[in-house]
């Protein structure tokens, strides 16, 4: 299973450095690819890494503590914030606080960030077949709702953050919950919650990379970590 994830994420970094498509200097926002592979390397390898079915590893350890101290807890909310970060970013536009990018292209990057998020997690799911804590069925490692959640968060910082600097903060910490809903939920363990979340993350972050910019100009540069 480790060599397999090992294989994809080698895979997406080999495109990432491929070379793109040369587009208007004008509409080209300035990258910082390397800064932003940092965050979402380091959360999928903590997940690869504590992703042991020992009954003495990390993540069995933390599923024991939840099934002692939460046994009934349920909750649907997550389902729901999951994808709030998106509703946030299209209502503030609506109530005419400018995003960083204009409506064609700022959803031309989400629906690209949203494909690759949700292909890459499902055949994860599928290929490697992980059972779920609560038993119920084996498509528990990445956790694809974290993976929908950081992938909305990092839309909505991205868009966001030039007018107000809280934003990632706020963005990522309603992602975040996602992913200890999830735990506290008994649908994922630790290892699916990490890796979920810097798969949703990276895959955004490919999205802004290698968006081409065709249908209008960026009037402010775009700074993407």
């Amino acid at each position: 299973m480790v060599r397999s994830i090992h294989l994809i994420i080698v895979a997406v970094l080999v495109g990432l450095v491929s070379p793109a498509q040369p587009i208007d200097t004008l509409t080209k926002p300035h990258y910082r690819i390397s800064t932003g592979l940092i965050a979402p390397a380091s959360l999928m390898l903590s997940g690869i890494m504590l992703n042991g079915n020992g009954d003495e590893s990390l993540k069995m350890e933390i599923a024991e503590e939840r099934d002692e101290k939460l046994p009934s807890f349920r909750t649907r909310i997550d389902n729901y914030l999951q994808i709030s970060p998106i509703a946030i970013a299209y209502g503030l536009d609506a109530a005419g606080i400018k995003s960083r990018n204009d409506l064609a292209n700022r959803t031309a990057i989400l629906l690209k960030g949203e494909v690759l998020t949700l292909a890459t997690a499902f055949a994860l799911k599928k290929n490697l077949h992980q059972i779920r804590p609560d038993g119920s069925d084996h498509f528990s490692f990445p956790s694809g709702h974290t993976a929908q959640a950081f992938a909305a968060a990092t839309f909505l910082s991205e868009e966001y953050k030039h007018r107000f600097h809280w934003m990632p903060y706020a963005a990522y910490g309603i992602a975040g919950s996602v992913g200890v809903l999830r735990m506290a939920n008994n649908k994922h363990y630790i290892s699916d919650v990490l890796f979920g979340a810097g798969l949703g993350l990276l895959s955004m972050k490919i999205s802004y990379w290698t968006h081409q910019y065709r249908w209008g100009k960026v009037h402010h540069e775009l700074v993407v970590y």
